[in-house]
């Protein structure tokens, strides 16, 4: 496919995506998805310290165990976003504002949906839940105390900044993120310390800095008039054929979020015996988290690019987009391991002061630093195919790694022990990124054509 010359959409935002150099519109892209999640991250570990510092290692292990809600909710936000971000940018690239509307509005009326039903059913069986993420004697109260407001904030859980990136609103999609993390940062040491709230405090700095995201999002998405387009009531009624198509873009992404969320509840588990063990994975989480920040920055900025340049039919833009991504991710990934295996030792007791868990800590995390060097391979692949609507591809990348590669080496090497979950992680990241690699390569050999000659159209 050659330059389309389909007309443009009047915002200069929307339209630069299928016009502005490569390189430097990338660069912009990815570079305010990173600061967003980047400030994140930050925010993760901020967190960890109050809590560390504030309360104690085994409250840091219990928020830890509560993780995997905050995962659950992070996958279904990922997945309507993933899928309205991929209508969205489709449809605007092809000229249709008003399908970019629908696609929008059925992101906001199941995400919602969802939201309440978790909020709901998790209060229900608050008990069986805490006994399932392996809350034992030491950290089933802090769990209890955490979890409780994290569930009944769950309406709260995301912004919908990739349907802001969308339409190339980068900075007001960054300011979504950081403007929720500043009032994080402000009301977790005011409500753990002055408070003295402990870890429901930190429970209530977070749900409080997305409610402000949260409020924003709602003024930029129904409030705007200046915008390609803007969502109105009769655009939130379930149409089948938008949530069909959403649904089974973002499906990969809700997979391989529920299959993060098994896979640290089984490490979780795995370590529930060993505290010293349980406590350093917490600390390690949270670095992994902030330094993988870049990579998942990377993947989320491709994303828009892609959609857009895909509906317009410029494939030249959307292979080259692919090739300078997966330089960067790798480059910054191989570069961020060395790091990490060079500094684990401060890095670590940053956050915990006890010797044991701090040089248990600095162990894993060298460990774990050989697999986060190709970590963002699996997400940017992922998130490509997602873009330009092949499920297939996306399935057997975000979904099949997990399910193939992942859970099974931390349940078979677990039975060696914490060196074994471990060393399961690293391998796990190492071999996906292989799987992830040759898809690429092999639906170009097999199919004799790039994977942007069967580019699928957007539906109404």
């Amino acid at each position: 496919m050659t330059e389309s010359a389909k007309p443009p959409l009047a915002s200069d935002a929307t339209t630069a995506l299928g016009t502005a150099p490569l390189g430097r519109l990338l660069w912009h892209t990815c570079s305010q998805t990173t600061l967003s999640v980047g400030v994140y991250g930050f925010y993760a570990l901020t967190n960890a310290w109050f809590v560390a510092h504030g309360v104690g290692a085994d409250a840091m292990a219990a928020v830890n165990l509560a993780a995997p809600v905050l995962l659950v909710m992070g996958a279904v936000s990922t997945t309507v976003g993933a899928g309205g971000a991929s209508l969205v940018s489709r449809r605007l690239g092809a000229g249709d504002p008003a399908g970019a509307a629908r696609a929008a509005g059925n992101a906001f009326a199941i995400y919602w949906l969802i939201a309440i039903a978790v909020t709901v059913s998790g209060l229900i069986a608050l008990d069986p839940l805490l006994g399932v993420l392996g809350a034992g004697a030491g950290t089933s109260d802090y769990s209890r105390d955490y979890l409780v407001v994290l569930l009944c904030g769950t309406l709260t859980y995301t912004g919908f900044s990739s349907l802001v990136r969308a339409e190339g609103r980068q900075r007001y999609a960054t300011a979504l993120w950081v403007v929720a993390v500043v009032v994080q940062i402000i009301l977790d040491p005011l409500l753990i310390y002055g408070f003295d709230l402990g870890v429901r405090g930190a429970a209530l700095g977070t749900v409080g800095g997305q409610t402000v995201s949260a409020l924003m999002s709602l003024w930029f998405f129904f409030g705007q008039s200046t915008r390609p387009y803007r969502v109105g009531v009769r655009d939130l009624l379930p149409r089948l054929a938008v949530l069909r198509e959403l649904i089974g873009i973002g499906a990969p992404s809700f997979l391989a979020g529920l299959g993060a969320t098994l896979l640290v509840v089984l490490v979780n588990r795995a370590l529930a015996t060993a505290t010293v063990a349980l406590a350093a994975y917490a600390v390690c989480a949270r670095i992994q988290t902030f330094i993988t920040m870049p990579q998942m920055g990377i993947s989320q900025g491709i994303q828009p690019i892609v959609g857009y340049n895909a509906g317009r039919g410029l494939s030249e833009r959307v292979l080259r987009v692919r090739t300078l991504a997966l330089r960067a991710t790798l480059g910054y990934g191989v570069l961020a391991s060395a790091v990490l295996i060079l500094l684990a030792d401060p890095l670590t007791r940053i956050f915990v002061e006890e010797p044991e868990v701090a040089l248990e800590s600095a162990q894993v995390l060298r460990i774990l630093a050989v697999g986060i060097a190709v970590a963002g391979v699996v997400p940017l692949t992922s998130a490509y195919f997602q873009s330009l609507g092949h499920l297939r591809p996306a399935y057997v990348i975000s979904v099949g790694t997990l399910l193939i590669i992942k859970l099974p080496l931390v349940l078979a090497l677990a039975v060696l022990g914490e060196v074994g979950v471990w060393f399961s992680l690293a391998a796990g990241e190492l071999l996906s990124a292989c799987v992830a690699l040759l898809a690429i390569s092999r639906l170009y050999t097999v199919t004799g054509r790039s994977e942007t000659s069967t580019i699928r159209p957007p539906r109404s």
